[in-house]
């Protein structure tokens, strides 16, 4: 990856046009399982051009030629790659060893494991027990068809399993244990399924997937509702803003469109029409001072950004997974909103932002930990800042790859 740094800014502070974006990271990724597993049942419409979906597509045409050697499949930095192949790969024949990049192998990976182990996966960790790198013998035998896992980990380990259970000889019954955090996540992998032909029965904790075929059937991917959490954070801090994005649906399967009620309270109305969603820019009337992302970890980065430039002392609940992230995010935000003032304060499972200290840097700097949201979040500091600096600014092609150059089209002034 280029490790280099842009300089930001936007002279007018004035927003208005079109945005197309990319389909969405998670239910491309998704439909790229279901595909594979489809027997040429499934196509795909606006798959994501993010390098998390290029890294999938790539890793499953290697799974899809099987060799007599075992075969290492490098996902980098891919996460949802490395969770969703995890279980994917013990259906096809062949010996693998998949890993990724350093901060890969520090991400844990054993509850999968070991919930696969129980079906009757043969897994073994090259290195670090509970971690990747992890060598995969595929084709197989399944011996049970019950498994239960924690919901309060990872939402991914969860749709990993489903995603397969149709294609298990004994199909599968998963227990979930305890609170499930990012429920939609589940219920968008469980809502594609269907769309396939794939059928299931959610009763109380646990899930039921028997053995079933695909029919044949179009999935279309979404435009990334992540991607849009940045403009209407763009919005927000702007002057003037008026933004369309074409293609969201109001009726959305992505957690992340919780976005449009969540930016309600930082001055941002939503309204849906034939071309689209349109972003503007209305007066803040709002006290609310508690914001939960149990159920969409991945707006809190940018909605915390937002409201520290806007100067909002206000709480956040359901953080608890932003630590075993693409980097430890919740560090990361304590880093850098720490540069223009900014406190993120812990205290018994809930996070305070205190923004009286907040200043207008002259010169602030951006480190972005290998994050592409860092990169993302922050980005809208330069409608309130003269200028920043985003380190390493290219992270963002793991998830929305025109995002520089769609900032530069609303007249963001970038220089390298």
């Amino acid at each position: 990856m280029e490790h280099s740094s842009i300089a930001l800014s936007h002279p007018g502070k004035t927003i208005k046009g079109t945005v197309q974006l990319t389909g969405s990271k998670s239910e491309s990724n998704r439909a790229l399982i279901i595909q594979a597993l489809s027997k040429g049942n499934v196509h795909i419409e606006n798959l994501s051009n993010a390098d998390d979906t290029v890294i999938m597509q790539r890793a499953l045409k290697i799974a899809a030629e099987p060799q007599p050697e075992t075969q290492t499949i490098n996902i980098g930095p891919a996460g949802t790659a490395m969770r969703f192949l995890t279980s994917y790969l013990n259906l096809v024949k062949g010996n693998f060893i998949l890993t990724g990049t350093e901060r890969m192998q520090q991400r844990p990976i054993g509850i999968l494991v070991d919930a696969l182990k129980t079906l009757g996966a043969d897994i073994h960790y090259e290195k670090k027990a509970g971690y990747p790198p992890l060598k995969i013998e595929g084709g197989m035998f399944q011996n049970k068809n019950e498994v239960s896992i924690k919901g309060n980990i990872s939402s991914q380990y969860i749709s990993s399993l489903l995603l397969i259970a149709a294609a298990l000889k004994k199909g599968l019954t998963l227990h979930i244990e305890g609170e499930l955090t990012s429920r939609p996540y589940v219920s968008m992998t469980l809502d594609m399924l269907k769309e396939a032909g794939i059928s299931h029965t959610w009763s109380e904790n646990a899930i039921e997937i028997a053995p079933q075929e695909t029919k044949e059937a179009t999935l279309y991917i979404e435009p990334d509702w992540s991607a849009a959490s940045y403009w209407y954070a763009i919005v927000a801090l702007s002057e003037d803003g008026h933004i369309v994005l074409p293609g969201l649906k109001q009726n959305s399967l992505q957690g992340d469109s919780a976005i449009v009620d969540i930016m309600t309270h930082f001055g941002v109305r939503s309204s849906f029409e034939q071309d689209g969603l349109h972003l503007h820019k209305s007066a803040v009337d709002s006290d609310q001072t508690l914001f939960d992302f149990k159920e969409c970890p991945d707006l809190a980065q940018t909605v915390i950004v937002c409201a520290a430039a806007l100067k909002r002392d206000i709480s956040f609940t359901g953080l608890e997974t932003l630590k075993i992230k693409e980097t430890d995010r919740i560090a990361a935000l304590q880093n850098e909103i720490g540069k223009f003032g900014a406190l993120l304060l812990e205290d018994n499972g809930i996070y305070h932002l205190k923004t009286s200290n907040v200043f207008k840097p002259e010169h602030i700097t951006i480190r972005t930990y290998e994050d592409h949201r860092m990169a993302m979040a922050f980005a809208p500091l330069a409608l309130v800042f003269d200028q920043i600096h985003i380190e390493d600014h290219m992270v963002v092609e793991k998830s929305y790859p025109e995002f520089w150059d769609h900032l530069k089209n609303q007249n963001f002034t970038i220089t390298a």
